[in-house]
C-alpha cells in the first residue's frame, strides 16, 4: 500500500484550499468540533443553515452528478432529475460508493468544489446569501466563501431543487422535521 509522501494527492481541507487558491477565491477556514450533518456543521460554524451548502452526490447510469442545497432543505431528486435532464435511474449515491469513489474527502463532508465532477446544479436559495459555509472535506473544518464564487468555480445550473412541504403527504411532512 502506498504511503502519503510528498507526492501524494492532497486530502480534505488541503485539497479544498488548493482549489480555492488556484481559482483566486477569498476564503476563510472555520475550525469546529466534528460534525456529521450539514445542519450540525452550520451550528458549529455559527452560520445559518440556510447559508450553509450541503453537497449531495447523485448516481446515474453514466456516473455521478452533484447538487448543492442549503443545509436547511432536503433535495428533491425528481426536481433535480428534471433540471439535469437525467434518466429515471438517478438516485442518491450510497455511503459505500462515496467512500470508494471520492477518497479525497471524508464521507459526509464533500465540498462543492475540488471534485470531479463539479456540481451541476445549485439551489437558488443559496444565492440569497452573500457568504456561505461549505464542507471542507473533513468533519472538523468548513470554508466560508462568497456565494458568487461558488457559481464562478462550478458554473452550474441554478434552480429550485428542494422539496416543498405543500407537495408532501402528511407522513412525509412529519418525517422531514
Amino acid at each position: 500500500m502506498a504511503g502519503r509522501g510528498p507526492t501524494a494527492e492532497p486530502h480534505g481541507i488541503e485539497a479544498v484550499t488548493r482549489v480555492l487558491e488556484r481559482r483566486g477565491v477569498v476564503y476563510e477556514v472555520v475550525e469546529h468540533d466534528a460534525t456529521y450533518s450539514a445542519a450540525a456543521e452550520a451550528r458549529a460554524a455559527a452560520a445559518a443553515p440556510e447559508a450553509t451548502a450541503k453537497t449531495v452526490a447523485l448516481h446515474d447510469h453514466d456516473g455521478y452528478r452533484l447538487a448543492v442545497v442549503p443545509a436547511s432543505e432536503r433535495l428533491d431528486v425528481r426536481r433535480a432529475r428534471e433540471l439535469l435532464g437525467a434518466s429515471h435511474h438517478l438516485r442518491l449515491a450510497t455511503e459505500r460508493e462515496l467512500e470508494r469513489d471520492f477518497p479525497t474527502f471524508e464521507v459526509g463532508a464533500m465540498p462543492p468544489f475540488g471534485t470531479e465532477p463539479l456540481p451541476e446544479v445549485v439551489d437558488v436559495r443559496l444565492l440569497g446569501h452573500d457568504r456561505i459555509v461549505c464542507a471542507g472535506g473533513d468533519h472538523t473544518r468548513s470554508v466560508l466563501i462568497d456565494a458568487v464564487d461558488l457559481l464562478r468555480i462550478t458554473e452550474p445550473r441554478v434552480g429550485d431543487i428542494c422539496e416543498h412541504a405543500e407537495e408532501l403527504g402528511p407522513a412525509e411532512q412529519l418525517s422531514s422535521f
